[in-house]
């Protein structure tokens, strides 16, 4: 007795599952809900419509899908071509600020990466480190 009622009890969330389906199915395909036609009978044919219904919104969903990917993926070819085309310009500017540094600001700028201080834009560049030397003159041999 349990397996009749279990299985009336299938047969009926079969049929739901299948009128929600159909309403819903029909409503991304955009065709009227009246007409498609659920067969209580459950016979092979509007099984089959119902399969087809399903394999059409799917196939719609997938190619909306497959298109939006493609489209973001060559926005984002896009950014990385623009991107390394940036790196590239900076690092060619940072190998040109690097040969035309003296030692005293490469050591003065590494010294302000370690401490964390920005660079002091009250002196120009390589004034501060440079070693301040005595003038020595000289006026002649000494007696």
């Amino acid at each position: 007795m349990n397996d009749q009622y279990y299985s009336a009890a299938m047969d009926l969330g079969v049929c739901q599952l299948r009128n929600f389906s159909i309403s819903f199915l029909s409503s991304l395909l955009g065709t009227e809900t009246s007409s498609v036609r659920l067969d209580n009978s459950s016979s092979g044919a509007s099984v089959v419509a119902i399969d087809n219904k399903i394999e059409q919104a799917m196939d719609l969903v997938k190619s909306h899908l497959m298109y939006a990917v493609r489209e973001e993926v060559e926005v984002l070819k896009e950014q990385i071509k623009e991107l390394i085309e940036r790196n590239s310009q900076l690092e060619q500017e940072n190998n040109l600020l690097k040969n035309l540094a003296s030692p005293e600001q490469l050591a003065q700028f590494q010294a302000q990466l370690q401490t964390g201080s920005p660079p002091s834009s009250s002196q120009p560049p390589g004034t501060a480190s440079q070693p301040v030397q005595p003038a020595t003159q000289s006026s002649g041999p000494s007696a």
